[in-house]
């Protein structure tokens, strides 16, 4: 098998396209048809991916979404007849790695799933420190002076990223597309947001994040004092 993969999708017949086209593709498929379900599933087995619809009855797909992050980094791609920016910059900012709109191309669908599952397979885990910062990117935790620190998902991600291109000039447009994972000319006042956020809880980033005025951020590591 390819990967396992959770589909939570209370459009029935919909739910069923979708498993049978990526069982054809050699993934093992698990269905739940509604909120409830699709808790139940998160919380009895891992997945590889999980495609998530945000509108469902029982439980809604943000409190699902927000769930799958606090338990571990499964990537989710969302699925929802609502196409506004608001919901897709929300989605991605809860921690969502791709965003598709009904009706959806069953074509387009296992390109994404299966660009997502390599990406996610290949990726070295690495452990990066600097000064009294520590990073642990297989568990997502980082330290400061040895104490652990809360960041969202996509506050770590864009951290991460940073991290691991030091000394690199990023347009907030090439941070939105590298670390939200999805191409859309999208409102950049989140890149700010999120940058605001790891200097007020990281004393590092604080004084090494620097912002390149009429550009956009880079993470110096050498700071004249």
């Amino acid at each position: 098998m390819k990967g396992k993969i959770l589909i939570i999708e209370d459009e029935k017949k919909l739910a069923e396209v979708m498993m049978l086209y990526l069982k054809n593709e050699g993934y093992d498929v698990v269905v739940a048809t509604d909120g409830a379900k699709g808790e139940e599933a998160i919380d009895d087995n891992e997945y590889d991916i999980i495609i998530l619809d945000i509108m469902m009855p029982e439980k809604d797909g943000w409190s699902l979404l927000r769930k799958i992050k606090n338990k571990g980094d499964t990537p989710v791609i969302i699925t929802t007849a609502r196409g506004e920016e608001e919901d897709r910059i929300f989605g991605l900012e809860l921690g969502a790695v791709d965003y598709m709109v009904k009706p959806i191309s069953m074509k387009e669908l296992i390109l994404r799933v299966g660009l997502r599952i390599k990406k996610n397979t290949t990726e070295v885990q690495e452990e990066f420190k600097f000064e009294n910062m520590s990073i642990s990117e297989e568990k997502r935790i980082v330290t400061e002076n040895g104490n652990e620190l809360t960041l969202t998902p996509k506050e770590f991600d864009l951290l991460m990223f940073l991290c691991k291109n030091p000394e690199q000039v990023f347009k907030r447009e090439q941070l939105l597309q590298k670390v939200w994972s999805y191409d859309f000319m999208g409102d950049t006042r989140t890149v700010d947001t999120h940058i605001k956020n790891l200097r007020e809880k990281i004393k590092y980033c604080n004084k090494h994040i620097k912002t390149v005025w009429g550009v956009g951020y880079k993470l110096q590591l050498k700071i004249e004092e």
